[in-house]
């Protein structure tokens, strides 16, 4: 069972559209292992983030992602990684295809509605970033 960090993001909390989400990873066949509502600190997404620190965005996207409550989880599946970022959709959401998560949800590149790690070595290391092992059903 492979794992993955999923992230609603402050845009997609504030149009109520958590339930979707998450109904739409289940649908899907991916599983919840663990999730908590929270409200990111500069500091925590500055620390997530910090592979960005020197593009010219990286204010503008920590700025947005403590400008509200965000939902993280672990998603887990059968190739949990590439079937939750062909859920999200490009993350632009004018290339996504229809029916993708950003497509629906989204408002603008940054306000891209959801996260998803985008390869194994990501996922070990957004999970650990937010969640204790003990947080998380079954192993990483």
């Amino acid at each position: 069972m492979e794992k993955t960090l999923s992230i609603i993001k402050p845009n997609a909390i504030e149009d109520n559209n958590i339930g979707n989400i998450i109904s739409r990873f289940e649908k899907e066949g991916l599983r919840i292992a663990a999730a908590k509502f929270t409200h990111l600190s500069k500091e925590k997404a500055e620390g997530f983030y910090i592979e960005h620190k020197e593009r010219p965005f990286f204010g503008s996207l920590v700025s947005f992602m403590t400008s509200g409550p965000v939902m993280l989880m672990v998603l887990e599946g059968d190739n949990a990684i590439m079937k939750n970022r062909e859920i999200m959709g490009a993350t632009n959401p004018e290339e996504a295809a229809e029916g993708t998560l950003r497509k629906l949800y989204a408002k603008s590149l940054e306000a891209n509605a959801v996260h998803g790690s985008d390869s194994p070595q990501s996922a070990e290391r957004e999970v650990s970033y937010f969640f204790d092992t003990n947080e998380v059903l079954g192993r990483f």
